[in-house]
C-alpha cells in the first residue's frame, strides 16, 4: 500500500491570460512535513487554494489518501480530512475558544425542529483535550477571541485544525505577524504534529523556520514548481538561488 497521502499531477491555474500555476507535480508522504517557498506571486498560495478547493483548477488531477478527488470547496476538503490555517485565520471574534474550535461542528444534546441545544460541557472538555494534545496554552478558554493576542489567536486556529485533521494540515504563513515568543509556541505545535506523524504542508518565507521544521523544501517561481529539495542536504543559499533564479546568489537573509 502506498504511503503517498497527497499527489498532484499537472496542476494548473490560469486567471484569464495570467499563468498563476503551471503543471505542478507534487507528492506528500504520510508523516512528512514539507515547506513551500518562493517569492511573492510565485504560485505558493495558488497551489494551496487548488488543493483545498478554495478555487477550481484550470486543469490537472489531485489524489488524496489514495483516491482521485474533486473538491467543490473548502468544506469538501475539510470533510475529507484536510485542515487549513489561512493567514486570515477565519475565527469568530465574539465567540470563546471552545465555540471557535467547534465552529460549524458543534456538539448538540438534542434537536427540537430547527433549534438545537448545544452540549457546551462536552465541547469544553474536548477543547481542553485538543489543546493539551497539541501543546497550546490558552489561560482563559471563556474569553472572546477579540480579547486575545495575535499569537493566541493563531494558536487557537492551529489547535482547531490539529484537533480535527484526520489526514493533513496545511499552514499558510502561520507566524508571519507574530513576535519571537509567539512564533516559538507555534513552531512547538508543528514539532508536536511531527511527533504524532501528522502530515503537514507549511507555506513560509522564513528559511530559518523552514530548515528547522521540515523534511523537504518545494520551491515555486513564476507559477512553476522549480525545485524539490531534501532539507538536510541543502543550505539557504541554494534555496535562494532557486527562489530567485540567480546563480551564485548569497542573500539568505532576505528571506529570513
Amino acid at each position: 500500500m502506498s504511503d503517498v497521502i497527497l499527489k498532484t499531477e499537472d496542476l494548473t491555474k490560469h486567471y484569464g491570460g495570467v499563468q498563476a500555476l503551471e503543471g505542478a507535480d507534487f507528492e506528500l508522504r504520510d508523516g512528512e512535513h514539507v515547506a513551500i517557498v518562493g517569492d511573492n506571486g510565485a504560485g505558493k498560495s495558488t497551489f494551496v487554494r487548488q488543493i483545498t478547493g478554495v478555487e477550481q483548477r484550470t486543469r490537472g488531477r489531485i489524489w488524496f489518501d489514495g483516491e482521485q478527488v474533486e473538491f467543490d470547496g473548502p468544506l469538501d476538503a475539510r470533510e475529507a480530512g484536510i485542515e487549513t490555517v489561512f493567514q486570515n485565520l477565519a475565527l469568530a471574534d465574539e465567540l470563546d475558544v471552545p465555540s471557535n474550535l467547534f465552529l460549524g461542528r458543534e456538539k448538540v444534546k438534542f434537536r427540537l425542529g430547527p433549534f438545537s441545544i448545544l452540549d457546551r460541557r462536552a465541547m469544553r472538555q474536548d477543547t481542553e483535550e485538543g489543546l493539551r494534545r497539541t501543546g497550546v496554552k490558552i489561560p482563559k478558554l471563556d474569553n472572546a477571541i477579540r480579547h486575545m493576542s495575535g499569537g493566541q489567536r493563531q494558536c487557537v486556529a492551529i489547535a482547531r485544525s490539529a484537533s480535527f485533521a484526520s489526514r493533513l494540515i496545511i499552514m499558510d504563513e502561520p507566524t508571519a505577524a507574530l513576535g519571537v515568543q509567539e512564533t516559538a509556541q507555534v513552531e512547538g505545535i508543528i514539532r508536536n504534529l511531527k511527533e504524532r506523524r501528522v502530515p503537514l504542508i507549511l507555506v513560509s518565507h522564513n528559511l530559518r523556520q523552514v530548515f528547522d521544521l521540515v523534511d523537504r523544501i518545494i520551491v515555486f517561481r513564476r507559477g512553476l514548481l522549480v525545485a524539490d529539495l531534501n532539507a538536510a542536504e541543502v543550505d539557504g543559499n541554494e534555496v535562494v538561488k532557486h527562489i530567485t533564479g540567480v546563480a551564485n546568489q548569497d542573500a539568505t537573509a532576505t528571506f529570513a
